[in-house]
């Protein structure tokens, strides 16, 4: 008789356990069961995995070189750059370049005033082609939608890997590294700084802001680096410094910037935001327009540069609700109470723009005498007493004329209006500027002088309202009278 008979092993197999009270079998066939469904998951698994793999094209190993960087979450719009080498020594591999995205939505050209915006037609990824150095190796090169994507590689190679003695900038945003690209184009190379996630916003704004921008007095936007933490923007080169420095540097006691230099700045810099309000859609507010960063050519041709601040504002939209940002002294009033941002934020700006222009002086100095630390109050002020001619900067070389100053300033004082809708737009501003008989016309309407005086301050406000009323003044001495609002064309 066996030891193990059935009746033992059935009594055995019956016998309660601990777990839940449940009989032994129970327990055994639960495991087994268990067991058997695990094996098949795996089992499927591997088949699907196997089956994935068949389907992707098989490449030799030995033809690629895969160089993994830890990358941080960042959003859909901004895709990562995967490097892929061909084979040293094998002229017949060539890497797999995605097409620039030809979609004529995204590659916007116009025309704009002075015939420079919409005459330049090259496509944003310039050289975009592979190029090979010296020593025969294959550049990498990587495109994808606006511009040229440039590798890593190729950016430490143009700026000789970040020296220090190539920054030509730096800030809260990040440094700016001039370089030159193995085809020997210079560049301005911007890595942006990731102090919370802020490298990754401004990188975004930057390219949906000026990436399908093409306008002479437009900084522009060659491509962009994204690898791994790094994210930079690739400009064009001016190679003239900003008018900050130009203005508020160590230039002696004459200035380079003669009265024409001045005027030019600032018709070109009036075409240039013409374009951003009135040449794109949506339209672009620059909501930074300072004197740094107006960069100059070496024919003194200004060209609007950092669009970091930048916001996008559809037609159908006539303000966005935003953080207050911008640079103190040059924000309109409307928008640091309320926060409500639109284009004639960008047009007051500009006006303290102008007035920085012609008298040299920034635009809140604490140096100065008291009365006189406001740019904007200190001009008013002079102009409506009849001093006009006393604000041009001390270090201009020439004078200019009655006419010309008064017209400037005419210009800069309605930008500056307290009101924001009283403010003209950027393209007639440039209409403005352009205009031979602006500034005189005898007719009535609001004369130069009235047009200085703050209607919320007191002071000049009699003593303009007398010259514009006294008969008795000469010819030279009579009221010039601005523009009217009807909207001109500009391009």
């Amino acid at each position: 008789m066996p030891i193990y008979n059935s009746t033992f092993v059935n009594t055995e197999l019956s016998k309660q356990t601990s777990i839940f009270g449940l009989r032994l079998w129970v327990v055994i066939g639960v495991f087994l069961g268990s067991l058997f469904v695990l094996t098949l998951f795996l089992l499927s698994i591997c088949l699907t995995a196997r089956r994935r793999r068949r389907r992707l094209p098989q490449l030799p190993k030995n033809n690629l070189k895969y160089y993994p960087t830890p990358t941080p979450p960042f959003s859909k719009e901004i895709q990562e750059v995967v490097v892929v080498l061909p084979r040293d020594g094998d002229p017949s591999a060539k890497p797999g370049l995605p097409e620039a995205d030809g979609d004529p939505a995204r590659t916007h050209h116009a025309n704009s005033s002075g015939g420079g915006g919409g005459a330049n037609t090259s496509s944003l990824s310039g050289t975009g082609n592979n190029s090979c150095g010296s020593s025969g190796r294959m550049v990498e090169v990587s495109h994808l939608g606006w511009g040229r994507w440039y590798t890593l590689r190729e950016v430490e190679e143009a700026t000789s890997r970040f020296s220090p003695d190539n920054v030509i900038g730096d800030g809260s945003y990040g440094i700016v590294y001039s370089g030159v690209l193995a085809d020997g184009t210079k560049v301005a190379v911007k890595n942006l700084l990731n102090n919370r996630g802020e490298a990754e916003k401004e990188f975004k704004v930057e390219v949906e802001a000026i990436g399908r921008v093409r306008h002479k007095n437009l900084v522009r936007l060659l491509g962009y680096c994204v690898e791994g933490a790094y994210r930079m923007l690739v400009y064009e080169y001016v190679d003239n410094g900003n008018l900050d420095q130009w203005l508020h540097g160590d230039v002696g006691d004459v200035s380079p910037l003669s009265w024409n230099i001045r005027i030019n700045i600032i018709l070109g810099t009036a075409k240039g935001l013409a374009y951003l309000h009135e040449g794109l859609e949506p339209k672009v507010v620059h909501r930074d327009v300072k004197s740094s960063n107006i960069l100059l050519d070496r024919q003194w041709n200004p060209k609007v540069s950092d669009f970091g601040l930048a916001k996008l504002l559809c037609s159908e939209t006539s303000y966005v609700s935003t953080r207050i940002m911008g640079t103190f002294g040059y924000v309109a009033p409307e928008y640091a109470c309320t926060g409500m941002l639109n284009e004639k934020s960008d047009v007051y700006s500009f006006g303290i723009l102008v007035m920085e222009i012609i008298t040299g002086r920034n635009p809140v100095d604490y140096s100065r005498p008291e009365g006189e630390v406001n740019l904007v109050d200190w001009l008013k002020t002079m102009v409506a007493d009849r001093k006009a001619e006393e604000v041009v900067d001390p270090k201009l070389p020439e004078t200019p004329t009655p006419k010309a100053l008064k017209r400037i300033l005419l210009v800069a004082l309605r930008c500056v209006d307290p009101e924001g809708s009283k403010r003209p737009k950027m393209g007639h501003v440039v209409h403005m500027l352009e205009a031979d008989n602006l500034l005189f016309n005898n007719g009535g309407g609001q004369s130069f002088e009235t047009e200085a005086s703050n209607p919320n301050r007191s002071h000049g406000e009699e003593r303009a309202r007398s010259l514009v009323h006294d008969p008795s003044r000469s010819d030279s001495e009579r009221e010039y009278q601005p523009l009217t609002t009807t909207r001109m064309g500009w391009r």
